[in-house]
């Protein structure tokens, strides 16, 4: 397993003022959440950690936390348990931390990915649906996978890939029901008309035919006209 690094240093000072303070000189401010111990706050270098998520793009990477609190230097094992941004401008705002033990079993949300292309897809025009995005797996963290590797290329119309379908490590316990659907295959959607646009056409078209239908009296009494005149 890579062992990740990330410098953190503890905050001397908490609150609204003093974490916008930080941001302005490019920390994150951050809290490590303990197993059984207080809480510690922390502020996050930003370009430190805006490089470890472009290199490592999945949230379940064991962070080697390096906490320096003065003289100390402390190293904690955790994982990321959230990333908050801002709503407007998009920047990440806070990060907690959640530290873990190395030796004990932890239960974390497994991103699913699909490998192939469907022959239902490919060859009928049906869609790909993903009724589950992640799997929640138990293991240790030393164990979590990047992602579960799916095979989605036998899939036909109206098949399915359940959770017991799924071969999975023997060193991972999978936490959801074992007959949840993760991947179906749907039919194409048939383009359908609403009964009222189709009883909008047949009235204007009725409208068009008594407008152009001719008047056999009125041409009568017109073409008799004519006629006296002559």
């Amino acid at each position: 397993m890579e062992e990740i690094f990330l410098e953190a240093q503890v905050r001397q000072e908490i609150g609204r003022a003093p974490a916008k303070k930080l941001r302005t000189e490019s920390f994150i401010p951050a809290v490590l959440y303990g197993q059984e111990k207080e809480p510690i706050v922390l502020k996050i270098p930003r370009r430190n950690f805006l490089h470890l998520i472009h290199e490592h793009r999945s949230e379940n990477i064991i962070i080697s936390l390096q906490i320096k609190d003065d003289t100390k230097k402390k190293s904690r094992p955790c994982l990321i348990k959230e990333v908050q941004h801002d709503p407007v401008k998009g920047d990440i705002v806070h990060l907690d931390f959640q530290e873990i033990s190395l030796t004990k079993t932890i239960k974390v949300n497994v991103p699913i990915a699909t490998k192939g292309e469907s022959i239902g897809v490919k060859q009928d025009g049906g869609s790909l649906e993903h009724i589950l995005w992640e799997i929640e797996v138990e293991c240790l963290p030393t164990d979590i996978p990047k992602s579960i590797e799916v095979d989605i290329s036998s899939l036909k119309l109206g098949d399915n890939i359940h959770i017991k379908d799924i071969k999975f490590p023997g060193n991972i316990k999978v936490i959801n029901e074992q007959d949840a659907i993760v991947i179906t295959v749907a039919a194409p959607m048939k383009e359908e008309v609403p009964a009222d646009a189709l009883e909008g056409e047949a009235k204007v078209e009725l409208e068009v035919i008594k407008e152009k239908k001719p008047d056999p009296e009125a041409e009568g009494k017109e073409g008799k006209g004519k006629e006296e005149k002559k």
